[in-house]
């Protein structure tokens, strides 16, 4: 029943007397019984499921009971506010004098409703990844890890993947010298990091 509740409803008990919870669940079904026909006989909407359980909230101080009672239902609107005026028709509850005030009746799918629009608006103020990139920056970002991938290490210099094997040798200063001619397909440049040749690179 609780995945298929449409409403609650809500209600108050006052009893001229100490009763129990049975004694105020014996009232709702006893003095409803026949009430409103076949189609809306409460225990048979129970058996069905289109009614749920019956909770009951009870406190007795100075001869006196208070309460409260809430009951699920999976009816329409119509009908569940029918039901829920039924319930004010108790009189007695046990042996004692009673009367019994529905205050609400809440619609459980809205108040699901009203959960969802305030977590979307939580998700949409910091779920999303704000660092979204245009498609240029995507091109660009791939390529730059394709140019880096195609550096190698050449005696502890950057170089393009064929220094090793080339016959000839293009020295550049610095590695971004390497990465542009990397862009232009020269895969033979070595970087010195400077302005001097380092032997290691004179004796290629």
């Amino acid at each position: 029943m609780k995945d298929t509740e449409k409403y609650l409803i809500h209600a108050t008990i006052a009893a001229d007397g100490v009763v129990e919870r049975s004694d105020v669940v014996g009232a709702v079904f006893g003095q409803t019984e026949g009430l409103l026909g076949e189609e809306l006989d409460l225990r048979d909407l129970q058996e069905s499921s289109r009614v749920g359980r019956i909770d009951v909230a009870v406190e007795s101080e100075n001869g006196q009971s208070f309460g409260e009672v809430t009951v699920a239902s999976s009816l329409d609107k119509v009908e569940t506010a029918i039901l829920a005026a039924a319930l004010e028709t108790i009189d007695r509850i046990g042996p004692c004098r009673a009367s019994v005030e529905v205050t609400s009746i809440e619609d459980v799918r809205a108040a699901k409703r009203r959960e969802v629009v305030e977590r979307a608006k939580e998700l949409i103020a910091g779920g999303f990844d704000e660092t979204s990139l245009a498609s240029d920056d995507i091109l660009e970002e791939v390529r730059e890890a394709a140019r880096v991938e195609g550096i190698v290490d050449y005696r502890g210099l950057p170089a393009g993947p064929r220094v090793g094997d080339s016959d000839a040798v293009i020295v550049v200063e610095g590695r971004a010298d390497v990465l542009t001619l990397l862009d232009c397909g020269i895969k033979n440049a070595v970087a010195v990091e400077g302005t001097n040749v380092p032997d290691a690179v004179a004796d290629t």
